[in-house]
Order: structure tokens, then C-alpha cells, then sequence
């Protein structure tokens, strides 16, 4: 029998780290080493022999739990937000550093979620028009999601490779976020409300008709699978991934 994995995770007690120590316990080519809350400190990651990390932590704290992983050669995968731009190129300069080391950052674990930012991107050069609504619920700490900003970026890196002209907006006047945030051109729309877990409508319009692709998790359980699949995959992708499309033959 192959060894197992010995994975720690951090933000145990959050409503995804929760899940996240349940999957991994359940995986049998994976063993839960080390479970940590938010005082605990990350040295004892290194005790417990881990050689993977899942970080599902908070903004604040995430930079910082990866850049610990990274320089004691353990493998992460995060799926916690706040990277910005610069954030990230730190990431990638810490990594030349420690070559073999592999980090996935995935907006979004659930499978069919990146699988509709992809189709999303490869249809969105075909239409005039694209908008995208994202709904979750209300003790999500940011906005727009990542897994929106994330899929805008897609769109519009399509859209501009294909030369397509920026989504027609003959708006003159509009009260502060009636028309959403603006990320690389493409207009997200933000919806929290209790009941809610996590969805996504990308709508694409053109002369006549409208295409929408529309992917809903009703429960955590749903990001699992990625999680998992993050973990059997980041070794073998050394340096830094953005996105778990990075790690899917999707070949569109």
C-alpha cells in the first residue's frame, strides 16, 4: 500500500475546515496529522510530521500560515481569500526560493463551479454582452466572492484575446453599486442572503437570446472533492497555482 499523505489543516473548527478534517479522515490514501484552531500555534504542524497543509483560514491570517508552509517545505493548498496581486508575487518570489514546493490557490474547490468559470470564459467571446451575479450567504466576509472575481478575470482575458468590445452600458446616472463592481470590465453583482451557501449566474446576452451558466452548492460538502483533489495533485505542480482549473485536463 502506497503511504498516506499527512495532511494538517488549518481553521478546523470554520464551517469549511470542519468539513475539510472530515474528508481528509475519510480519504484512505490521507492522514489527518495536526487539526488547528485559531491559537494554535504552526509549529506544531511541523511536530505532527505533516507534508501538506489546507489553509481555510481568514484574510489576515492566510499569507502568513503560507508563507510558514512554503519555508518549512510543506505542499498547500488554500482555499481562503485576500490574495491580491502583490501578495501573490511575494508568494512567487518566496517559492523560486524553495524550489519543489508546490501551493494551489483555488477561488473555489467545487468541481462543477470551476468547470462553469471555464465554460463561462470560452463562451463569453462570442457574446456582446456579459454580466455576472453572485449569491452567498450573509457571513461571507467579502465581495464580490473570489470564485466571481476569479471567473471575470477569465471573461475578460477571453473576450480580450478574441478582440471583442466591452459590454454596451448607455448607464448615465446610477446610486453607488447599482451597477456592481467593475473587475478588468466585466460588471458583479453581489447578493447575501441567510439561506444562501455559495452560487454563480454568469449571463451572457446577445442580439435575440441569452445564455446563462449557473452552478449552486447547497452544502460544503461540495468543495470537498477539489480539496481532496488539490491535495493528490499539488506536489506534482511545484511553484504556484492559481485556480484548480490548473489542475484539470479541461482542454477547451
Amino acid at each position: 500500500m502506497a503511504e498516506r499523505l499527512p495532511v494538517a489543516v488549518l481553521g478546523a473548527n470554520g464551517r469549511m475546515g470542519s468539513e475539510a478534517v472530515k474528508a481528509v479522515t475519510a480519504a484512505p490514501d490521507m492522514e489527518l496529522v495536526a487539526a488547528l484552531g485559531r491559537s494554535d500555534s504552526l509549529e506544531s504542524i511541523v511536530d505532527a510530521g505533516a507534508r501538506y497543509v489546507v489553509d481555510l483560514t481568514v484574510p489576515d491570517s492566510t499569507e502568513a500560515n503560507v508563507r510558514f508552509a512554503v519555508e518549512h517545505g510543506l505542499h498547500a493548498v488554500v482555499g481562503t481569500t485576500g490574495w491580491t496581486a502583490e501578495r501573490l508575487e511575494s508568494l512567487r518570489s518566496l517559492l523560486a526560493g524553495n524550489p519543489g514546493v508546490g501551493v494551489l490557490i483555488a477561488p473555489n474547490f467545487a468541481l462543477g463551479s470551476v468547470l462553469a468559470s471555464a465554460f463561462a470564459a470560452k463562451a463569453a467571446r462570442y457574446f456582446e454582452s456579459v454580466e455576472i451575479i453572485e449569491l452567498h450567504h450573509p457571513d461571507k466576509v467579502d465581495a464580490p466572492s473570489g470564485t466571481a472575481v476569479r471567473t471575470a478575470q477569465l471573461v475578460a482575458a477571453s473576450r480580450a484575446g478574441a478582440g471583442v468590445a466591452p459590454s454596451p452600458d448607455a448607464t448615465q446616472t446610477a446610486l453607488d453599486g447599482a451597477r456592481g463592481a467593475d473587475v478588468d470590465g466585466v460588471r458583479v453583482h453581489s447578493v447575501r442572503l441567510r439561506g444562501l451557501v455559495a452560487h454563480q449566474e454568469v449571463l451572457l446576452g446577445g442580439p435575440g437570446e441569452q445564455l446563462t451558466i449557473r452552478h449552486d452548492s447547497f452544502d460544503r460538502a461540495s468543495f470537498m472533492p477539489g480539496v481532496l483533489l488539490g491535495l493528490r495533485s499539488v506536489a506534482a505542480h511545484p511553484g504556484l497555482t492559481v485556480g484548480l482549473d490548473g489542475y484539470l485536463d479541461l482542454g477547451l
